[in-house]
C-alpha cells in the first residue's frame, strides 16, 4: 500500500491526463504510476535549491556596482549610490556573511535580516543605501528565475508608460546655500529662474524647484510668496530633515506643494511627514531607501495619505531601471527623475527608452532588464575615485551652510 502523499500525487497525474475514475478499482490502477516521475508528487518550489554563493563589490567613480552570484549560475546586479564608494564596498562585502548560502528569492526575509543585523546600525544612510544595492540584485535574480521583469513580481504594471524629467516638457531649477533672509535682488534672482524655466516648457509643461535644504525658512517663505502657487509643480527639499516643527511652519506659510523624502531612508522616516501633513509629494530615492523592497512600501504608505511618489534618482541606468520597475507597478505616482549622462557610455545596457513627450517605456526582458559590461566595469574601476564632498556649502564669510 502506498502512503497518503503518493496516493494524492497519483490522483494529480490522473486528473492531468484526463483519466476518469469510474470506481475504486479504476482509482487503484492509477496508483501504479511511477511516483518518482510523478509531477504532482514533486511540487516543491523550483528555486528552493538555489543559494547565494558570492558577492562582488566594484567601486566605479562615485558608485559601487554589486554582483550577486548563485549556485545555479543566475546572477543579479545592484548599485550603491551617494556614499563614499570604498566604505560602501567594504560594508557590502562584510554584510555578505549574512546572506551567504541563503535563497535569494526570500527578498523580504533577507532585507529584514540585514537591516536588523546590528542594533546600533539600524537605519541611516550607510547601512540603508548599501542594503539598497543588495536588494536590487536580489530582485534581479528572482525576476530572472521566474522569467519575468521585476514589475511583474510587484503585481504588474499600473501604467503603460512612466513620466520622466528633465525633458523638453519638464524641467527642474534650484539653488545653492542662501542667506537667512533675502534681499530683493536675491529673491528676484530665484524668481527669474522659475520664469525662464516656465518660458522654456510653456504653459503645458512642468517646472519644479529644488531648494536643496539650502534655503533657510525665512528665505524660502519670501521666495514662495514671490511666485504664483501654480508656477511650480512642487518645491523639493524645503528644509533639512530632523525637526518636524520646521516643516510644519513652512507648510503653514507656503501654498505651493512640498516634496520631501530624498533623505528619508525608510517607512519610519516617512511616516512623520505624512502624519503631520507636511508632505504633498514623496520624492524618495530607490537607492537611498533600501531598494525596491522599501520604496514599494513607502509608495503604499503614501497612497494611504493620498500622497504620490516622485522618485529622486541620480544613479546610473542600473539604479534608475530598478526605480522604474517600482514606479511602473505602484498606483500613486507623479514623475521620475533621470539623468542619462550619469551612466558611463557602454557600461549599462538597458531595454527601455524615453519618447518625445518625456515618457519612459516599460523595461523589456527579465529581472531588472539590464546588462552590465563587466570588462568595461573593470576598466573603469582602475580610474581614481574623486569623493563626492560637496563644495557648495561655503558662505561668503567662510562659514559652512547646509546643502
Amino acid at each position: 500500500m502506498t502512503n497518503r502523499r503518493e496516493w494524492l500525487g497519483s490522483l494529480g497525474v490522473a486528473a492531468a491526463g484526463g483519466l476518469a475514475m469510474t470506481g475504486f478499482g479504476t482509482g487503484m490502477n492509477a496508483l501504479a504510476v511511477d511516483v518518482a516521475n510523478n509531477p504532482a508528487a514533486n511540487v516543491g518550489d523550483r528555486t528552493s535549491t538555489i543559494k547565494i554563493t558570492k558577492l562582488t563589490a566594484t567601486p566605479v567613480m562615485r558608485k559601487v556596482f554589486l554582483k550577486l552570484e548563485t549556485n545555479h549560475g543566475v546572477t543579479g546586479w545592484g548599485e550603491i549610490d551617494q556614499l563614499e564608494p570604498n566604505v560602501a564596498a567594504m560594508l557590502a562585502r562584510s554584510l555578505f556573511e549574512l546572506i551567504d548560502g541563503e535563497n535569494p528569492t526570500r527578498i523580504e526575509h533577507l532585507w529584514q535580516k540585514i537591516y536588523r543585523s546590528h542594533r546600533d546600525m539600524r537605519g541611516g544612510p550607510v547601512m540603508t543605501q548599501t542594503l539598497a544595492g543588495i536588494d536590487m540584485a536580489l530582485w534581479d535574480i528572482t525576476g530572472k528565475l521566474w522569467g519575468v521583469p521585476v514589475y511583474r513580481l510587484l503585481g504588474g504594471p499600473t501604467r503603460n508608460k512612466v513620466r520622466f524629467y528633465p525633458t523638453p516638457n519638464a524641467t527642474k531649477v534650484g539653488c545653492g546655500p542662501q542667506p537667512f533672509s533675502g534681499t530683493p535682488q536675491q529673491i528676484e534672482s530665484m524668481v527669474k529662474q522659475v520664469e525662464d524655466a516656465r518660458k522654456r516648457v510653456g504653459p503645458t509643461g512642468i517646472v519644479m524647484f529644488d531648494a536643496h535644504c539650502a534655503m533657510p525658512p525665512p528665505f524660502l517663505i519670501q521666495f514662495a510668496t514671490a511666485i504664483k502657487p501654480y508656477d511650480v509643480l512642487y518645491i523639493e527639499e524645503p528644509a533639512v530633515p530632523g525637526n518636524m516643527e520646521v516643516f510644519k511652519r513652512l507648510k503653514q506659510h507656503i501654498s505651493i506643494p512640498l516634496a520631501v523624502g530624498e533623505q528619508a531612508r525608510t517607512i519610519w522616516d516617512v511616516i512623520g511627514y505624512l502624519h503631520e501633513g507636511c508632505a504633498d509629494i514623496l520624492q524618495v530615492d530607490c537607492a537611498h531607501t533600501g531598494g525596491i523592497t522599501q520604496l514599494r512600501k513607502i509608495a503604499t504608505l503614501g497612497e494611504a495619505y493620498h500622497v504620490p511618489i516622485a522618485p529622486h534618482c541620480v544613479t546610473t541606468d542600473l539604479g534608475a531601471t530598478a526605480s522604474l520597475h517600482c514606479s511602473a507597478a505602484v498606483p500613486f505616482f507623479l514623475i521620475h527623475e533621470y539623468y542619462p549622462s550619469i551612466s558611463p557610455p557602454g557600461l549599462v545596457k538597458k531595454n527601455w527608452s524615453i519618447d518625445k513627450d518625456g515618457y519612459a517605456s516599460l523595461p523589456e526582458g527579465v529581472g531588472l532588464c539590464c546588462e552590465v559590461d563587466e570588462p568595461k566595469l573593470l576598466e573603469l574601476a582602475k580610474q581614481p575615485i574623486v569623493p563626492e564632498w560637496p563644495t557648495r556649502g561655503r558662505m561668503p564669510d567662510g562659514s559652512i551652510a547646509d546643502y
